[in-house]
């Protein structure tokens, strides 16, 4: 009898704890997609592509987004950034048109931080861009861009004429919102205080690895919050 019980309650317990483990933990019935979400436009860093985005862009799909509204973009990284920013004006242009909205929101990795920001602040688009996010991106160079020799990859290097240029005046220019994430543990971004931006929302995560920024359920539920909002 008594064992009885016990298998009982086992099983019992175990059915709980399938339910729970069946719930994604990021997902917020209070920041969803709305009629008022933008189309997000991601943009991956060095050495990446579009794919650097799939558990991300599964979980805005998981809180509503559809898929047509999240464009895992891909380009040739070994390029300039400003190159880039070039082909992501044209990409973000495509998007609009395919979703009808009037603004889109940037979400950026790495390197992608600095085309994005390119296109911002010379291309014309804080009039298209809501909100711009930046995880992990080496806003003002990295040292670990010192080991690299691809156009890209200079221009990613601490006092570079592309980065001089990008960060003169204003770093956040234009009505976009702004907002940046840091590790106090990601060893390819050096220093840590590269990614942080004047005027911008700036965020330190827990202690986690380059690639972890990408992956991290709170980054990732801070992220659609301040898109979002």
């Amino acid at each position: 009898m008594k064992r009885s019980v016990v298998i009982s309650a086992v099983a019992a317990a175990g059915a709980l704890l399938a339910m729970q483990a069946s719930v994604p933990a990021e997902a917020s019935s209070a920041s969803t997609f709305s009629s008022s979400s933008n189309p997000v436009l991601f943009v991956h860093g060095y050495t990446g592509d579009g794919s650097s985005w799939n558990t991300m862009a599964g979980r805005f799909k998981t809180d509503g987004w559809p898929s047509s509204y999240l464009d895992q973009w891909s380009y040739d990284w070994h390029q300039s950034n400003a190159t880039t920013a070039q082909q992501l004006a044209s990409e973000v242009d495509k998007l609009l048109t395919a979703t009808g909205a009037s603004k889109v929101d940037i979400v950026s990795h790495s390197m992608g931080g600095l085309s994005s920001r390119y296109y911002l602040k010379n291309l014309g688009g804080t009039s298209k861009v809501d909100a711009w996010v930046s995880l992990g991106g080496p806003n003002h160079g990295t040292d670990s861009a010192n080991a690299c020799f691809d156009t890209s990859c200079t221009e990613m290097r601490v006092g570079s004429d592309f980065l001089n240029a990008l960060n003169a005046s204003d770093e956040t220019p234009g009505s976009s919102r702004y907002a940046t994430w840091w590790s106090p543990c990601d060893t390819v971004i050096n220093p840590d205080s590269s990614v942080s931006l004047s005027g911008a929302s700036n965020t330190k995560t827990a202690c986690l690895s380059h690639t972890a920024l990408l992956t991290d359920t709170t980054v990732y539920a801070q992220t659609r919050d301040m898109i979002n909002s």
